[in-house]
């Protein structure tokens, strides 16, 4: 029993240092910068929603990483965001799991 509980152990330390690591990864861009160029559409948004852990965490430790891009188009930036977010935080995750009835 305990050589499982060690392994556990294991196993959530080696995903928090993946974690970590890979939410080092997170760029931010400057303002300035951001509003000489194009506008972000609906797969930047997808693309930001489902980087938004890794963006939240880096936020925490710097602040010149957003989690929210300020030039975008609108509605389908937001769409795409909140779709990405929901692909990794388990949107729905509730009812796909529910078991029928037989």
């Amino acid at each position: 029993m305990k050589t499982e509980n060690s392994i556990n152990y294991i196993f959530l330390i080696a995903g928090l240092a993946t974690f970590l690591l890979i939410s080092s990864c997170a760029e931010s861009v400057a303002v300035n910068i951001n509003f000489a160029t194009e506008n972000y559409g609906f797969w930047s948004g997808l693309l930001h929603g489902i980087i938004l852990p890794f963006s939240f965490i880096g936020s925490l430790f710097n602040d010149d990483v957003a989690i929210y891009a300020i030039n975008n188009t609108g509605g389908w930036y937001d769409f795409g965001f909140v779709f990405g977010a929901s692909i990794i935080f388990g949107g729905g995750g509730k009812s796909a799991s529910r078991k029928k009835d037989s």
